[in-house]
C-alpha cells in the first residue's frame, strides 16, 4: 500500500498541506492525477452522484472537465479532527455556451491510514455569473495564500 502524507492524525498544518495539496490537483484537472489521491475502493457523493473506485472516479472526472470549462478551484480547511478533515470551496468554469458558473460547496474527507482519502461527500451549489465577475483567476498567488474564501 503506497503511503499518501501527510498521513492521520492531522494537525491543523497537516490538514492545510493535504487542502493544498488536493486544489492544486484538482487544478490540473487531471482525472488521473486526482484519482491516485484516493483509495482504489473510495466512496463519493458528489450532489446527487455516487460513485465507487478509482475508475468511476476518473469517469466521473472526465465527464465533469468535458462540461466544466477554464474550471479553476479554491479550497479552505474548515474543521480537522483524527483522520477526518472538513473543506469548503469556491470554483468557476464556464459551459459550452459561454456561461460562466460559481459554484459553492462544503466535502467532508475520510482518509485511511496511509494518507489516501476514502470517502468524500460534497454538496454543491451553483450560481450563474458573468466573466466580469470572476474572482479566481489562474492558480493561487502569495497574498491569496492565508486568505479566507469570500463568502459570496
Amino acid at each position: 500500500m503506497t503511503a499518501r502524507p501527510p498521513l492521520p492524525p492531522f494537525t491543523w498544518d497537516t490538514a492545510q498541506q493535504k487542502v493544498r495539496a488536493a486544489e492544486d490537483a484538482w487544478n490540473t484537472t487531471d482525472p488521473q492525477r486526482v484519482a491516485s489521491a484516493y483509495t482504489e475502493d473510495s466512496v463519493w457523493r458528489n450532489r446527487d452522484q455516487f460513485v465507487t473506485g478509482r475508475e468511476e472516479i476518473v469517469a466521473f472526472l472526465r465527464r465533469k472537465w468535458q462540461r466544466e470549462l477554464d474550471y479553476t478551484l479554491r479550497k479552505e480547511l474548515w474543521a480537522v479532527h483524527g483522520n477526518r478533515i472538513a473543506v469548503r470551496f469556491q470554483y468557476e468554469c464556464h459551459d459550452s455556451t459561454g456561461q460562466w458558473w460559481r459554484s459553492y460547496g462544503n466535502e467532508m474527507w475520510e482518509f485511511a491510514d496511509n494518507g489516501l482519502m476514502s470517502r468524500r461527500e460534497a454538496s454543491i451549489n451553483d450560481v450563474p455569473i458573468t466573466e466580469a465577475e470572476r474572482r479566481i483567476l489562474g492558480p493561487r498567488s502569495e497574498e491569496e495564500s492565508g486568505a479566507r474564501l469570500p463568502l459570496r
